[in-house]
């Protein structure tokens, strides 16, 4: 394992229902053939949609953008496990809905990319229709359930082999009536894929997005831990992780301020993930 994903490993290692990060697959230059599966997706997807790839293809999987552009993408997930709903059922947590991160985002006018749940959708749809109603605010999908695509995956529940291609099916088909900015965009839960994850993927003409900056904001025990995370490995076209996870990420919206100003003195842009990927 490269030390980057050594590092993610000890960062997250207690993580059990907010993404994380395995060690990053290989970007897929040459898409591969793959057998016809049998998928409905309500959403009609046109060749201008962001992210969208031929149906069939083996998806690509992108780390960064361009390091020739002084850009970069900031992403917010927007897990939603069983685990977590029945948290909220109980009181044990009030909220995995950071509305004052968005607030500092709407604010600020800064751009975002947020890969969404079909459960966190169904359970914040107020929230989801206000990133969707933003300009600034693209929306792209992160399955449905926050369940692990490959085995041994910080602890989170598995998928069937044969349930993949539905879960994220049925998470577009979830995100579509939202409209705003909708992408063809995909990160999967943890970051965790592998060769049979991706033909899964392959029927629904999907982009996979990881990305190079992972924040380690999910259970941080501070703000300053994920500013350091985040501009002390930043570049340009660097694709940065971070969640809207209030509960899961308590700091990301303290650590905000301080990563947008970090941005700035380096001569950084935040842009969305389909302009700088363009």
């Amino acid at each position: 394992m490269s030390t980057y994903g050594r590092f993610l490993a000890a960062a997250l290692a207690l993580m059990l229902t907010a993404c994380g990060a395995g060690e990053p697959a290989p970007a897929v230059t040459t898409p591969s053939p793959v057998p016809e599966a049998t998928v409905s997706t309500a959403p009609t997807v046109v060749a201008t949609t962001p992210g969208a790839n031929a149906p069939g293809s083996l998806p690509p999987v992108v780390q960064h953008g361009s390091r020739d552009v002084r850009k970069v993408a900031l992403t917010f997930d927007a897990d939603m496990t069983d685990a977590m709903k029945t948290r909220l059922r109980n009181g044990a947590v009030s909220s995995y809905a950071n509305l004052r991160l968005l607030a500092i985002l709407e604010t600020r006018r800064i751009p975002a990319t947020f890969f969404v749940t079909g459960q966190w959708a169904e359970q914040y749809p107020d929230v989801t229709r206000r990133i969707a109603g933003n300009p600034r605010f693209e929306i792209a999908n992160h399955s449905y359930e926050h369940a692990a695509f490959t085995g041994d995956c910080y602890n989170l529940p598995r998928l069937a082999p044969g349930e993949m291609t539905g879960d994220v099916d049925k998470t577009f088909t979830t995100l579509h009536p939202y409209g705003g900015r909708q992408t063809r965009y995909f990160r999967f839960p943890g970051l965790c894929h592998d060769r049979a994850a991706l033909r899964a993927l392959a029927p629904l003409g999907v982009t996979v997005v990881d990305g190079d900056v992972v924040s380690g904001d999910p259970f941080a025990r501070g703000a300053a831990p994920v500013i350091d995370a985040v501009l002390s490995r930043v570049k340009p076209g660097s694709i940065v992780i971070m969640h809207i996870t209030e509960a899961n990420a308590r700091f990301t919206d303290d650590a905000l301020p301080a990563v947008l100003a970090g941005l700035r003195r380096r001569g950084l842009e935040p842009v969305t993930l389909s302009e700088l990927l363009s």
